[in-house]
């Protein structure tokens, strides 16, 4: 019969008290060890306290590596939450595991909050799953000669990139499988609201973290061929001919309330060469498109573009734009929501390129509400990114800053993915392949937060198909990357 260590967070008796007598219970269970500073009361048959930092460090790691070779598995608690097993989800786990051969195992959950379930599915795990903050619910169910393996194979130590680094060892040799069913429930007294926790990683308070977790992903490139040394291939600016040396391009689809704000804080640009603005009007159905059409009767330099076709995301909209005649050498981003911040973010864009010599140029923005008021985080400057290493930090991350501008000749090489989600991410990781980006950390842009266009409040479902897609283009990049390095063909 098959064995089980549990290694979980030391926490108030209230809140694991069932949770550790079911486990004790349970014929599979072996052990069950408690992680912490400090003992917090009395346990339950079978329990032991090991004392930790109570972070999932190295060292924690480690410890669980020793205490896991007495048992084929090792259940890993990874918060500090009540938990609630669902009908033989133990012998689930293990069934899964074995027949897969997987070095981890974790599964779909339920949210009890207030009385009431809620659905928490998770997504597949792939090669690009490269995010530190990979939601792979609280439990992680470990092959212990994995583990085993993996930590002893961990170069450096860590403090706070432990288990991050553990995962990403074991996926290098074993797969990672979910288990698309509802093994158990989570007690979440206060549901966190999802959208105010995207700019975490950002937090200059937690810059030792993030620092930790980008010397994680950059060894783990290291040993799966996918770094990029920082080398790259030099642009040649005056490259083409084109009559603008900038356009502004917005691709719009029903934005009565917005564009016409968005289009006034591009025409009061002050720029020493010629501009234009592309406004890609997706077959709007509000008064979109009669705004648009009014403000290119007032402004020359305004081309309204309504495409013939009817199949467009964003991505698509952007390629409509950049492919078109009269987009200029450098192919600048604007969302029909947000205006510029002042009248000199043409100036520094154009300007950045020729100072750096690349192929694109991001910027730093300011989050308000509809009304221009600062709310949180306030600045977004992604200041994590590095010349050297910030292409390869770009695939442990979610995104990259805005406002986006891009070398035109080099764009229509590439193309944008045709979507309206991650498109922005997508071209931004092909371009870091063989190019600079250059970064203005000056805020420039005033991103609005309203109703019609925030993250927050996507269901589960959207969100999952937005982290899955982004993670397919993680997986897409690395292995181009593996490629590029084994053809040694990167310039």
């Amino acid at each position: 019969m098959s064995t089980i260590h549990c290694f979980i967070p030391a926490q108030g008796p209230e809140a694991r008290t069932d949770f550790l007598q079911e486990l004790s219970a349970h014929p599979h269970v072996r052990r069950i060890f408690l992680l912490g500073q400090e003992e917090t009361g009395p346990s339950v048959e079978k329990c032991t306290f090991v004392r930790t930092d109570g972070l999932f460090g190295t060292e924690t790691i480690r410890t669980i590596s020793r205490y896991a070779s007495g048992a084929d598995h090792a259940m890993v608690v990874t918060r500090q939450v009540a938990i609630r097993l669902g009908q033989f989800a133990i012998e689930r786990f293990l069934s899964v595991a074995g027949d897969m051969d997987a070095g981890i195992v974790y599964a779909d959950h339920l949210d009890l909050s207030g009385g009431k379930l809620s659905p928490h599915p998770v997504i597949d795990y792939q090669q690009g799953s490269l995010r530190d903050d990979f939601d792979f619910g609280p439990i992680l169910f470990f092959s212990s000669p994995a583990l085993r393996k993996a930590a002893e194979g961990i170069p450096e130590s860590f403090r706070h990139a432990g288990l991050y680094m553990l995962r990403l060892k074991i996926s290098r040799h074993c797969p990672v499988v979910r288990i698309p069913e509802y093994l158990y429930t989570v007690d979440r007294p206060d549901v966190a609201d999802p959208g105010k926790s995207i700019f975490d990683y950002l937090d200059p308070a937690g810059r030792e973290i993030q620092q930790e977790m980008e010397r994680a992903v950059t060894l783990h490139l290291q040993d799966a061929g996918a770094y990029l040394s920082p080398r790259f291939r030099e642009v040649s600016l005056d490259e083409g001919s084109f009559e603008a040396e900038a356009s502004v391009i917005i691709p719009v689809l029903n934005r009565e309330r917005t564009i016409g704000d968005a289009i006034g804080s591009v025409m009061r640009q002050k720029a020493g060469f010629a501009y234009n603005l592309i406004v890609v009007d997706n077959h709007s159905t509000d008064r979109t498109t009669e705004i648009v059409r009014k403000a290119g009767e007032k402004y020359a330099n305004l081309v309204h573009l309504i495409p013939g076709r009817k199949d467009l995301g964003i991505g698509g909209c952007w390629n409509e734009a950049v492919h078109h005649a009269a987009c200029g050498r450098f192919a600048v981003q604007l969302d029909s929501d947000d205006l510029y911040n002042d009248d000199s973010v043409l100036e520094q864009i154009v300007r950045t390129f020729y100072e750096e010599r690349c192929a694109m140029v991001i910027g730093s923005y300011r989050v308000t509400s509809f009304d221009l008021e600062e709310i949180p985080p306030g600045i977004v400057d992604h200041r994590e990114w590095t010349p050297e290493n910030g292409r390869n930090n770009a695939l442990r991350i979610n995104g990259l800053g805005a406002p986006r501008a891009f070398f035109t000749p080099v764009l229509r090489q590439i193309n944008i993915p045709n979507v309206s989600y991650g498109e922005d991410y997508g071209v931004a990781l092909a371009i870091s392949r063989y190019y600079r980006i250059g970064r203005i950390y000056r805020p420039m842009y005033l991103c609005r937060r309203w109703e019609d266009n925030t993250d927050a409040t996507l269901s589960a479902e959207a969100r999952n198909r937005h982290d899955a897609y982004k993670d397919r283009l993680r997986t897409i990049e690395l292995n181009a990357r593996i490629r590029i390095n084994q053809k040694g063909a990167q310039w």
